[in-house]
């Protein structure tokens, strides 16, 4: 019974606060009586935008700090604070790629990571798109974007440059879109 699973949170600790995310360390009482102190992640929510044109995937090649190495993926990044996600997706595209799309097609919404995580991420289908010719990116933001072939780039993932795992879940959701709802 999801009932007898369900723990309950009580007192929260604020133990680390970034500019990306905070961490917290909240007691929590199961329902047998178990208690316990677990780490929790609060960010804002994140996005990512999955660009077709004809039979490519616009994607961005971009340098990943924690893992050390260049990593090829879809548009993202964080919600601001109040925007709605799918602002946040075509924003997030419009700024690293300088295209927009004429149709957006949201295909779902996922815990990244429920162990750690308090977030959700979106993903987003962007269509007939448009190139303006001018990306905004963020001060300390490099990358730059490439148009690869759909096919190569499901076959490369989980290679190097294509090791992003929310990426790997994004795909998954444009294979169901694709294969099962058309």
């Amino acid at each position: 019974k999801d009932e007898e699973l369900i723990w309950q949170v009580g007192e929260k600790e604020l133990l680390i606060h970034t500019p990306v995310f905070d961490v917290y360390k909240q007691k929590e009482t199961a329902p047998n009586g178990i208690t316990g102190d677990y780490i929790t992640t609060k960010a804002p929510d994140w996005v990512m935008v999955i660009p077709v044109i004809d039979d490519e995937f616009l994607l961005v090649k971009q340098w990943r700090h924690s893992s050390m190495e260049l990593s090829i993926e879809f548009p993202g990044g964080g919600c601001d604070k109040g925007e709605d996600p799918k602002e946040s997706a075509l924003r997030e595209l419009r700024e690293e790629t300088g295209y927009i799309p004429a149709k957006m097609t949201h295909l779902g919404t996922i815990s990244p990571n429920p162990a750690l995580f308090m977030n959700r991420m979106h993903i987003y289908l962007a269509e007939d798109l448009t190139e303006t010719g001018k990306q905004e990116l963020d001060a300390d933001e490099l990358l730059e974007y490439l148009r690869l072939p759909v096919k190569q780039v499901i076959k490369e993932y989980g290679n190097p440059l294509y090791q992003h795992g929310l990426m790997g879940t994004a795909l998954a959701f444009y294979l169901r879109h694709i294969y099962c709802e058309n």
